[in-house]
This record gives structure tokens, C-alpha cells and sequence, in this order.
């Protein structure tokens, strides 16, 4: 398990993205596909599109999730990256987590959306911060270098 200082950083930081990559093998080769993701419970819940079959692999496997904000963030104003591990199953989610992924996307790809939602219970928890000099991610930075040195 994380430390949960480390888990609990991650969870903060994924609550402020929609969507992240999940990362398993298929057929031997790894690939990379898009998810819209919650946090609850001490878990990550992900919605994905049934139609091309990716949590198939993903489902009794150990997958990496990954989200960032390299994309949207300034760098002054702090960028950061997460990547959770852990084994992934199916789920069915409650009524009020549905409520949270709010609604699905109509198509993918020109085909209709057919939504699957996966649990990743996180065995890890990596996050990394980038901020200019003297700075930090919300006093993160800070954080992880105080927790380094005690």
C-alpha cells in the first residue's frame, strides 16, 4: 500500500482532472487508453468505452493510472503528474458515484458510447511535482521534501 501521505496526495490531485490513461498489456503489447476518472473510497474509479474491448486486459490485471495537468497548467503556476498501480476489477457503481462521472459522451469514434466502469485498488502511488525555482505545487513540493528529510 501507499503511504498515506503519498496516496492522499495523489487522490487530492486526481479530484482536480476528468480524465487520465490507464496503461496494461494486450496481447503482450502495452497500450495506453482514456478514461474518466473519480476518487472515492480510497479507490479510483474509471469509465471507459466498452466498444474496443481495453478492459478486457485491464480487468484481474495490475494496470497503471496516470493524469497530469502538463497540458492545461502554466509553469509558474506549478505542474504535476500522478501514476497509481494496482490490481483492477469490474464494477457496478452506486447511484450517487454514476451522479459524480456525470453524463457519458454520446459517441467515440462515430459509435455510440457504451460505458464500463473498473476499480483500481492503488498497491502505489507516484507523484511528481514541476515548479520553478523557490516555488511549489500548493506547498506540495514542500511537503515531500519535509517528508524526505524527517
Amino acid at each position: 500500500m501507499p503511504s498515506d501521505s503519498d496516496q492522499q496526495l495523489a487522490f487530492a490531485l486526481l479530484r482536480r482532472t476528468d480524465y487520465g490513461r490507464v496503461a496494461t498489456s494486450m496481447r503482450a503489447l502495452p497500450f495506453l487508453a482514456a478514461a474518466r476518472h473519480i476518487v472515492t473510497d480510497g479507490h479510483v474509479l474509471l469509465r471507459m468505452h466498452r466498444g474496443f474491448g481495453y478492459h478486457d486486459a485491464c480487468v484481474g490485471s495490475v494496470v497503471a493510472y496516470g493524469a497530469d495537468n502538463l497540458g492545461t497548467a502554466a509553469a509558474a503556476e506549478g505542474q504535476w503528474t500522478v501514476q497509481l498501480v494496482g490490481l483492477c476489477e469490474a464494477v457496478r457503481p452506486t447511484t450517487a458515484e454514476l451522479a459524480r462521472f456525470g453524463a457519458p459522451p454520446r459517441f467515440v469514434d462515430g459509435e455510440p458510447y457504451d460505458a464500463v466502469y473498473l476499480r483500481i485498488a492503488p498497491q502505489k502511488a507516484v507523484v511528481h511535482t514541476l515548479s520553478p525555482a523557490g516555488t511549489s505545487v500548493d506547498g506540495w513540493s514542500a511537503h515531500r521534501v519535509a517528508r524526505a528529510q524527517g
